[in-house]
């Protein structure tokens, strides 16, 4: 059986991005939120929002996911980039023990600004950041160590180098050219089994190129998203002391 590396992300984290760069690598299976599929169009779904007249996978289930990932395994090394909300039912010891763990975080002002600018209606329970700050303490405590954390911010500041770290944190090569790639190539050569309504960006970019970090003001967020920041805010912050710095340029206000 081979390697399978579990990217544990919140939405609107850049790590749909992050996921297309480990897709430019060649060597791995990369798959698209595999258990968020079946979470929202599953023959049972469980998000918060669904009704009778939303879309639903006849045979597509958590379990037949699971399978289908492991029988992936069996041939070559596996990437998948997932929100740990999707399937925080499921982690008991072995199923855990199963994954090469890591994990994406980003500023809760910025990822609820972005998601409150796509879904409005959105609700708390597909935020993410409490599982993920489970997640995160269930295997430090297994594992007798943290699990690799990286930050979206430090990501886009320095690519090279924290690509570079990644890879070493989850023993894969170091792939440099995987860092670019040519722009539209996520629309014309791979269909989001969510349409690809989050990806617009992506669309037209060329890689992970160096980014300025940019700040968001909470007092220019709707009441209701700054609500649901002040619950999110300690999840992030708990992780973030356990991050793979890259500069260290220090926190001011929320940061991008």
């Amino acid at each position: 059986m081979h390697k399978i590396i579990a990217l544990w992300a919140v939405p609107r984290s850049t790590s749909t991005a992050f996921e297309w760069m480990m897709r430019q690598r060649g060597d791995l299976d990369c798959l698209h939120e595999p258990f968020g599929e079946a979470w929202y169009q599953g023959e049972e779904p469980l998000w918060h929002r669904w009704t009778s007249r939303d879309k639903v996978t006849p045979g597509l289930t958590l379990d037949s996911v699971w399978h289908d990932i492991q029988s992936r395994a069996r041939e070559k090394p596996v990437f998948i980039k997932d929100f740990p909300h999707y399937i925080n039912h499921m982690w008991d010891e072995a199923f855990l023990s199963r994954f090469t763990h890591a994990f994406l975080i980003r500023d809760p002002a910025l990822t609820l600004s972005s998601l409150y600018n796509k879904w409005p209606d959105f609700d708390e329970g597909e935020v993410g950041f409490p599982e993920q700050r489970a997640l995160f303490d269930l295997l430090t405590a297994l594992q007798g160590h943290p699990p690799p954390v990286f930050d979206s911010a430090d990501i886009l500041e320095d690519p090279h180098n924290m690509v570079r770290a990644f890879c070493d944190s989850v023993e894969i090569p170091f792939i440099e050219s995987a860092l670019s790639w040519e722009p539209g190539a996520a629309t014309e050569d791979y269909s989001w089994w969510d349409g690809g309504s989050f990806h617009e960006n992506l669309k037209q970019s060329t890689g992970l190129t160096k980014q300025k970090r940019r700040y968001v003001e909470l007092d220019d967020l709707p009441d209701r998203v700054r609500q649901v920041h002040r619950r999110m805010k300690p999840h992030f912050d708990r992780l973030y002391a356990h991050r793979i710095a890259g500069s260290e340029t220090p926190v001011q206000g929320n940061v991008e």
